[in-house]
């Protein structure tokens, strides 16, 4: 049997990588202490690999394709074939970010301000070709854990990777610049790329993965509606393209289904009453397929 070597993220990234698998439709288990979770696909060898190794193992072939952040393979300067970017994060359903970032009493208030200073970061290569980009000249070290303790005693600055910036408030820092913006990506070595059943099969996953970020915060709304109050429904209603109309029987109506934001559908389901639907239904998605 053919079979795709897949990798995920070992770390911040495992959780919220295997539950968007779960809703892709994969049922993935990771036993204690083990580097290769089952799922009950027999085509896909998965295992664990940090994020940031990960290009480097899938550039020599060691693994057909990953998931892992642009950031690693900026890091490695990898050469791979990105399949899709994937905007989740381990809170949130958003890009995440490295930046520049210094104690709150710190003078420095630009990155030209950081010319002959220290700095410490995971994302050496990244950061040093950033500096360079501005025109500064600075000392840039390898992180082995803890960056946002590190300053001011240690080190004049970090570059650290930040979500929704609270940690860095809680160690007293503060943002000068962003370095770069980060989302996940599925990659794949161009060897396995190059083979048509596994170049299908990355795709295949690629557009149930999507679909999964398409559907997060989303819910379907279905209802009934008599032929008098079609068109008021209908001009309440918002959707991913246009609400589905399909006749009841015996000339009851219509039953009507679209996809909204679920915050939108607190709002519109009152409204939906007073124009006449009934039988309303809403129902989370796991995955949407636009």
């Amino acid at each position: 049997m053919k079979k795709l070597s897949l990798a995920i993220p070992k770390g911040s990234l495992q959780s919220s990588t295997i539950d968007m698998m779960q809703k892709a439709g994969f049922r993935v288990e990771v036993r204690s202490r083990s580097y290769y979770p089952a799922v009950d696909d027999k085509s896909l060898d998965l295992r664990l690999i940090r994020p940031q190794d990960m290009s480097r193992f899938v550039e020599k072939g060691a693994i057909d394709a990953g998931l892992t952040g642009a950031d690693w393979v900026a890091e490695n300067e990898s050469s791979v074939q990105e399949v899709a970017e994937l905007v989740y994060a381990k809170q949130q359903l958003v890009p995440v970010r490295w930046v520049v970032a210094v104690h709150e009493e710190s003078p420095i208030n630009s990155v030209e301000d950081l010319q002959g200073k220290n700095i410490s970061t995971e994302l050496v290569n990244v950061t040093r070709r950033f500096l360079k980009s501005r025109g500064v000249d600075a000392s840039v070290e390898f992180s082995h854990g803890a960056t946002e303790t590190k300053v001011p005693e240690l080190v004049d600055a970090i570059v650290e990777l930040t979500e929704t910036g609270s940690s860095l408030r809680a160690n007293n820092l503060r943002i000068v610049d962003t370095v770069m913006e980060s989302t996940t990506v599925m990659i794949a070595s161009e060897t396995a790329w190059e083979d048509e059943w596994k170049r299908e099969k990355m795709e295949n996953l690629a557009m149930l993965f999507q679909g999964v970020m398409v559907a997060q915060n989303k819910v379907g709304l279905k209802m009934n509606v008599g032929e008098e109050s079609l068109e008021a429904v209908l001009d309440v209603l918002p959707a991913l393209r246009n609400p589905t109309v399909n006749h009841l029987a015996h000339e009851a109506g219509y039953a009507v289904e679209t996809v909204l934001d679920e915050k939108v559908a607190r709002e519109l389901i009152p409204q939906l009453k007073r124009a006449g639907a009934g039988d309303i239904i809403e129902y989370g998605l796991n995955k949407a397929v636009i």
